[in-house]
């Protein structure tokens, strides 16, 4: 696999090379949100505020399912007066219990590690609150249950789909009084969203699409990916997660100020030498900033260091800042950045974005 710019404004290659309709799926992000808090809202999610407000709300999830408990946490933020916990694996914690809201978030509604947490949420009498397709194993319980379900119309892969997956928790933050989020939050939103699919649309040429040109940065190089404050950092995860699924392509990923402890000191490393001499430039470390609006001081002091000691090592720098007045739609605005550059980085070396053989031949082998 080769890395071709020239694919990126080639119409009829991003169209034959998208079978799968990957590029379109981002573009129905601002759609996603809307129907996502529309069905929150038909789903009464509001009845969870009956019961009071819980000790903890514990967020089952995978993949994207699991990044929904993330932008959880970075909406409600730093002042929350309860923790907001992402668990990703089979087994609740020891310390969850009666007085704790789990919420449940699958896209199929049959991801194995999330009906599992769900039916131990049961037995140990947590509120349950579920989100994921319609007439689903995990919808199942939870009406078995007599607990809150959200169905949202899936599409596709899941990783597609999440705003239809995060929109409910943030209604249900807001029904519990953890943050405002109201239909005009949404709908703001929604036009940001807009927005991005129209400047990083295909027809738009690279020199002046930020999707393309994002993708032209990361190509051929091994990205670092850093965000600055919460909201950033759930952005910079995202696109990581993305560029492996979507471009099949290594990331790594990080948050200030923590990875001023470890992963700068990659500036000094292998990965970070250019050998001018070389027939073929080889592929080299490049770090990539989500800047926040809303940062830390310190942090923006840090980050200001960090890049500055990157350049002055011939470390390339993409620095993206994140646009908006609420945390939402600033990690939206990322995000929806990330979606675009990942699929466009995976047509950019002739890659269908949208298949991940990989992760189904391990699924097959496993229930084996």
């Amino acid at each position: 696999m080769t890395w071709e710019p020239e694919r990126l404004d080639d119409q009829r290659h991003l169209s034959e090379g998208d079978p799968g309709g990957m590029l379109p799926a981002v573009a129905a992000s601002a759609a996603h949100v809307r129907t996502g808090y529309r069905n929150a809202v038909e789903a009464r999610v509001e009845r969870l505020a009956d019961q009071g407000r819980p000790r903890a709300i514990v967020v089952a999830g995978m993949g994207g399912s699991g990044i929904a408990g993330d932008i959880l946490a970075a909406v409600v933020g730093n002042g929350a007066p309860l923790p907001i916990v992402t668990v990703r694996s089979y087994q609740l914690p020891g310390w969850v219990g009666a007085t704790d809201l789990v919420i449940a978030v699958s896209g199929s509604g049959d991801t194995e590690e999330t009906l599992a947490i769900a039916t131990q949420a049961v037995r140990r009498g947590c509120t349950l609150m579920g989100v994921g397709a319609p007439g689903s194993t995990l919808e199942a319980i939870a009406t078995q249950a007599g607990a809150v379900y959200v169905p949202v119309p899936i599409v596709g892969q899941s990783r597609a789909n999440l705003w239809l997956l995060a929109a409910p928790l943030i209604v249900a933050a807001a029904a519990l009084r953890l943050v405002p989020a109201d239909a005009d939050l949404f709908e703001r939103v929604a036009r940001s969203l807009e927005d991005m699919a129209n400047r990083c649309r295909p027809s738009s040429e690279s020199f002046i699409n930020p999707g393309k040109s994002l993708a032209m940065d990361l190509a051929e190089s091994v990205p670092m990916i850093w965000g600055s404050s919460q909201a950033a950092s759930v952005a910079a995860y995202r696109l990581a997660c993305q560029l492996g699924a979507n471009a099949k392509y290594p990331a790594i990923c990080g948050e200030l100020p923590e990875a001023d402890h470890h992963q700068v000191a990659a500036f000094d490393g292998p990965m970070a030498e250019r050998d001018i001499f070389a027939d073929a430039a080889g592929r080299t470390l490049r770090l990539v900033v989500l800047r926040d609006t809303e940062e830390h001081p310190q942090v923006t002091r840090r980050r200001e260091a960090s890049l500055r000691l990157a350049r002055e090592r011939d470390v390339p720098v993409t620095e993206l800042a994140a646009e908006g007045v609420h945390p939402l739609e600033r990690m939206a605005c990322l995000i929806g950045l990330g979606d675009y550059a990942s699929t466009y980085l995976a047509l950019g070396y002739g890659i269908d974005p949208t298949p991940v053989s990989a992760i189904t031949e391990l699924k097959a082998r496993i229930s084996q």
